[in-house]
């Protein structure tokens, strides 16, 4: 649409009115009213669609990606393992405190030299309420019952995650729903990756009813988008992403139940913490290329939840 009224003045662009570039919409809204109104001709224009898929591809051009076995992964709800008791897996983490610190504990805010705020709460063999250990790895200092009560509040997994720096103990696994994993190579470049083809991982869950690790036990569960395209650059360190992408599917992390921070409904599939590319061929909503940063970003995250090449396979 285009708004002239004096033929001799040229047309100024109003770009952007859908917030998809740098200028902000209600600021180009405005311009383009002001405009209007001093006399000046308008040239509306749509912001630019993003490019979220490749062009059409023949399934004999899908290729395996060198380097990592098979083309498939599914997920069922027996993957999920089932840790030993609670008292167990805490004391394997643990460690013996000399002299305990006059200091709060930072899970139910009493002081170390007193009893756990879950006394009373919480009772378990073994463990004594005013008893004090601190993790092997980071030395954070916790009552063990505070420590029991934490990890009977997760996945009870077997694993354990340190509350105050986050460090992973054990294997941890999460509670993404049944599906399907897919990867492969496809004969088309990245913005960014002129060189190389373009790894694709098709993610694809069904909506189902949520189990005892969900939110809502027993009540219905929704998938909105699948399923979900993916894309990674077919060099060393994109297929190394893709390899801890598969570990951390197996883990059961890449998805969980919760509110979509899109939409905002709740009891829907979501995604984990893990950030993936789904658009292919621009980088309009963020979630594109160009971004050089991007392997290395998704590897630290995907070292946050304690898949890391050790986790590798040989």
């Amino acid at each position: 649409m285009k708004i002239t009224l004096y033929q001799r003045v040229p047309a100024l662009p109003v770009k952007n009115l859908t917030g998809s570039g740098p200028v902000h919409p209600a600021l180009a809204g405005m311009t383009g009213i002001l405009m209007c109104a001093a006399g000046l001709p308008v040239c509306l224009t749509r912001a630019p669609k993003p490019i979220l898929h490749p062009p059409p591809i023949n399934k004999s051009d899908m290729k395996p990606v060198p380097g990592v076995n098979g083309t498939c992964r599914k997920t069922k709800k027996k993957h999920l393992k089932k840790g030993k008791n609670p008292e167990d897996v805490v004391k394997r983490y643990m460690e013996k405190v000399k002299m305990v610190p006059d200091e709060d504990c930072t899970i139910c805010m009493e002081r170390l030299t007193t009893s756990s705020g879950y006394e009373g709460v919480l009772s378990h063999k073994g463990i004594k309420s005013d008893l004090v250990g601190k993790l092997s790895k980071c030395g954070h200092i916790y009552h063990l019952l505070c420590l029991v009560a934490m990890y009977n509040n997760g996945n009870k997994d077997g694993s354990l995650q340190c509350p105050t720096c986050k460090a992973i103990y054990g294997e941890k696994t999460g509670t993404q729903p049944p599906g399907k994993m897919e990867f492969h190579v496809i004969p088309h470049c990245l913005p960014g990756y002129p060189e190389f083809k373009t790894i694709r991982i098709v993610y694809d869950i069904p909506a189902g009813i949520q189990g005892t690790e969900h939110p809502n036990p027993g009540k219905k569960f929704s998938a909105r988008g699948f399923p979900r395209h993916c894309y990674l650059p077919d060099l060393e360190k994109g297929r190394k992403v893709l390899k801890l992408l598969i570990v951390a599917w197996d883990r059961r992390l890449i998805f969980t139940i919760g509110t979509s921070n899109t939409t905002g409904e709740s009891d829907t599939v979501v995604w984990n913490e893990i950030h993936h590319k789904t658009e292919f061929g621009s980088n309009l909503t963020g979630h594109g290329y160009p971004d050089p940063k991007y392997l290395s970003n998704v590897l630290a995250e995907l070292s946050a939840q304690g898949v890391t090449e050790e986790g590798l396979k040989d």
